[in-house]
């Protein structure tokens, strides 16, 4: 009599073909962290692939993907070669790398990072999976650093899906590293340290900065960096807010601000063909979550962030965190370099090295994105987009209410809101994007994530550290299906293509589920597969 449990035929494990290179480390990110993770890594005789997605793709940027580039992009930007060169001539540290023995390689994506757990055990190994643009394929690996940087933080007001407005990181990339913004003249959001930096770096190239436009009552910059401001003319328009930005599918034309408060006082027009939000950054935590890494919230280093421990060790064993995605910090490089001792000792089965890596980290970054909210809500009307992918507005995503092109017309789903969800427990960013498909579309969740947790938090009085990290799905960038057909399957793995339509117990009545009559029609179909 056969005992045991049953071996699903269409089950994937021990099928996948060995990934078709292997790193012995892995490094993604060629920012200041990642080149010198890689170089100091590769001092002690480790063998390195670092990658970047640089320079990123124009249909990507057009996505807004990574960054918020709000079409802000000249054509430049698809010459693939000029910005190589760019890159490569604007970041003496990667020709560092390459002298290193680094086996650099610019423009490759990493869309995802995967390693057998709880919920995976087919694989053969721990993988990333790495496009380059023609073709997608597995590299597996020892070792990985993540070195991803961080993001734009995108707050909403009517006018943020116009060509025109743009984020700060983005900018600062246009500017310094591709050599290809397509503006003149720009107001800036925020007054802290990166808004001040930001437009310093556009006045240093010839740009005009009309204003800084800042919801507290007082600029939020270093002295040193508010003195270098008030040295070169700009105006700093505290205790103001935006209303609105203005202008068509051609590009802005302006930027409607007013003070905040009761009454708003009088509104005024500022003209500009750019608008750039410089209220903050996130770190760009995507693979991290795909991987598995634990995350937490730290205010103090720009939100969810991996739980790292000396030199940037993270929850899973060989895999470390360093620069901007572990934390917005200013010590970048010195991270990279502890991360990349610590790897190669890792490697090497040996000490990690005694000197803790340096984490400098700032204010808590949560009430003043907490003031720029509440500013933004209480100035713009409920139609504002919440979304801008799937044109929520933020009055559907605060009703909990279906895409309206479900034209549905339930009186029970019209009555429900966020706080009729609430007597059902704590409000989910993953459970509202079901239901509402706010941060679903292209740009997966980039221009909207951080701004629907903060509408959460302030209308359900839940604390922000306390709100769950809406879930990070592969692929972080979005992929032509061509590109996934690319990658190389067995045939036993093609065999069983369409399990999905062959799981007989898939077809059993729903009325008949938990009845005695399911239990007979199981044992007819010779249990099936989800019943093996």
């Amino acid at each position: 009599m056969h005992t045991g449990r049953r071996t699903d035929p269409a089950a994937i494990d021990g099928k996948f073909p060995a990934p078709e290179e292997h790193a012995e480390l892995l490094v993604i990110g060629a920012g200041p962290a990642g080149l010198a993770a890689a170089i100091e890594a590769a001092g002690q005789g480790v063998k390195i692939v670092l990658i970047d997605e640089n320079p990123v793709p124009v249909g990507l940027m057009g996505l807004d993907v990574p960054l918020f580039y709000g079409q802000r992009m000249n054509p430049a930007v698809q010459e693939e070669a000029r910005m190589v060169e760019r890159i490569v001539a604007s970041t003496p540290a990667i020709e560092a790398a390459f002298d290193a023995g680094v086996d650099v390689r610019l423009g490759h994506t990493a869309w995802g990072v995967f390693a057998n757990g709880p919920a995976l055990g087919g694989l053969p190994a721990r993988v990333a999976g790495l496009t380059d643009g023609q073709k997608t394929w597995l590299l597996s690996f020892d070792a990985l650093i993540l070195a991803t940087g961080a993001r734009d933080l995108v707050l909403g007001f009517p006018g943020i899906d116009l060509p025109g407005v743009m984020g700060a990181r983005a900018l600062h990339t246009l500017l310094s590293q591709y050599d290809a913004f397509d503006g003149k003249r720009l107001v800036i959001l925020g007054s802290g340290d990166l808004a001040a930096e930001t437009a310093l770096a556009a006045l240093d190239r010839g740009l005009d900065v009309d204003s800084l436009i800042e919801v507290l009552p007082e600029p939020q910059a270093s002295a040193k960096l508010l003195a270098g401001l008030e040295a070169r003319g700009v105006t700093i328009r505290a205790g103001a807010t935006i209303l609105r930005a203005e202008g068509d599918a051609t590009g802005l034309t302006g930027a409607v601000v007013a003070p905040v408060g009761e009454g708003q006082g009088a509104a005024q027009t500022l003209a500009c063909d750019t608008l750039c939000l410089a209220i903050g950054a996130v770190p760009a935590i995507e693979l991290a979550g795909v991987l598995g890494c634990r995350l937490m919230f730290r205010g103090e280093l720009g939100g969810y962030v991996p739980q790292t421990g000396l030199h940037g060790a993270t929850s899973l064993p060989g895999v470390f965190a360093a620069g901007d995605c572990a934390g917005l910090t200013i010590a970048a490089a010195a991270q990279g370099r502890a991360a990349g001792q610590a790897a190669a000792a890792w490697l090497a089965k040996g000490a990690a090295p005694e000197a803790p890596s340096e984490t400098v980290c700032g204010p808590d970054t949560t009430p003043y994105r907490q003031a720029w909210m509440r500013a933004l809500l209480a100035a713009a009307p409920p139609q504002t987009l919440a979304c801008i992918c799937e044109e929520v507005t933020r009055a559907e995503l605060l009703g909990i209410q279906p895409p309206r092109y479900l034209n549905c017309t339930s009186n029970k789903i019209a009555a429900r809101n966020g706080t009729t969800l609430l007597a059902d427990g704590p409000l989910n960013p993953d459970q509202i994007k079901r239901l509402t498909r706010a941060g679903m579309g292209p740009c997966q969740g980039r221009r909207c994530r951080e701004q629907i947790a903060l509408m959460l938090s302030e209308t359900s009085g839940t604390k922000l550290p306390a709100m769950p990290l809406a879930s990070y799905r592969a692929p972080v960038r979005p992929l032509p299906l061509n590109l996934l057909a690319t990658m190389t399957e067995t045939a036993d793995m093609r065999r069983f293509w369409d399990v999905w339509f062959g799981i007989r117990t898939q077809w059993i009545p729903y009325g008949v589920i938990g009845t005695p009559e399911e239990a007979a029609l199981i044992a007819a179909e010779d249990g099936g597969y989800l019943h093996a």
